[in-house]
């Protein structure tokens, strides 16, 4: 039987797919494994991230709605490491404004946000000991 205890991929949709690709090949370094018009797939480690011009989503969301960006944000992924600061110190280095962070958290995280151009937060965590 099919489990579904794991994400394989997710779609994010961009209003500016050129330039969201970029972010992602700069701050993240990770290779675009399948490109067309109106798509780039991107492979994390055990995740498949796909950048979705925000256009072509309505075919995957129907009867549903794209949400448009000026709405705030609608969801998070965080990315676990091993040291907080020194992940915030390269990401500036390579030119990503944070939001926030790093800061400790009452949930012994130590944590800071920054967000891709389409809007889709990204938070790097740390777990205190």
């Amino acid at each position: 039987m099919s489990t579904l205890d794991h994400v394989s991929a997710i779609s994010l949709f961009v209003e500016d797919l050129h330039a969201a690709k970029r972010f992602y090949l700069e701050v993240f370094g990770v290779p675009v494994i399948f490109e067309d018009a109106n798509s780039v797939a991107l492979r994390f480690s055990g995740l498949i991230v796909n950048l979705l011009q925000v256009e072509a989503a309505q075919e995957i969301v129907a009867p549903g709605a794209v949400g448009s960006r000026s709405t705030g944000s609608r969801f998070q992924l965080s990315v676990w490491v091993d040291d907080v600061d020194e992940v915030c110190t390269a990401l500036v280095a390579r030119g990503v404004q944070l939001l926030n962070g790093p800061l400790d958290r009452p949930w012994r995280m130590r944590t800071a946000n920054f967000v891709d151009p389409a809007g889709h937060s990204w938070e790097v965590g740390q777990r205190l000991d």
